[in-house]
């Protein structure tokens, strides 16, 4: 096991981008009809965080067969340390009110693209 401060210094050291985001892996923790009822407040947090540049994505994941969503999600945070990404999931109303339970972890990226189109006229964006 290396430490994840050295494994980050060696990925830059060799000129990799060792971003460090924050992921979270969201699980139902009550009823379907309770973590609905939380959806609203859930959603407006995550808005006023994308707005303050706080969340990268969030959104379900499927069922490993890719046919269904089962209620497990996935949220990715940009935070200035591990500690300050946890207070923003434990403030998230769906892990303040027990409807959902969640682990945190660092992620480093490293490699990957995306692709971003902004209309000008139009005044649209798309990711890609």
């Amino acid at each position: 096991m290396v430490a994840f401060a050295d494994y980050k210094a060696e990925a830059k050291s060799r000129g990799a981008l060792a971003l460090e985001l924050y992921v979270t892996q969201s699980v139902p923790e009550k009823s379907p009809a309770e973590v609905k009822a939380v959806l609203p407040d859930h959603l407006a947090y995550q808005a006023d965080l994308e707005r303050a540049g706080k969340l990268a994505l969030a959104g379900p994941l499927s069922t490993p067969d890719g046919e269904n969503i089962e209620g497990m999600g996935l949220i990715i945070y940009r935070a200035d340390s591990l500690e300050a990404a946890r207070a923003l999931a434990e403030a998230d109303p769906m892990h303040k009110t027990g409807a959902r339970s969640f682990t945190l972890r660092r992620w480093l990226v490293n490699e990957g693209s995306l692709t971003l189109s902004v209309g000008l006229s139009t005044k649209s964006v798309s990711l890609g």
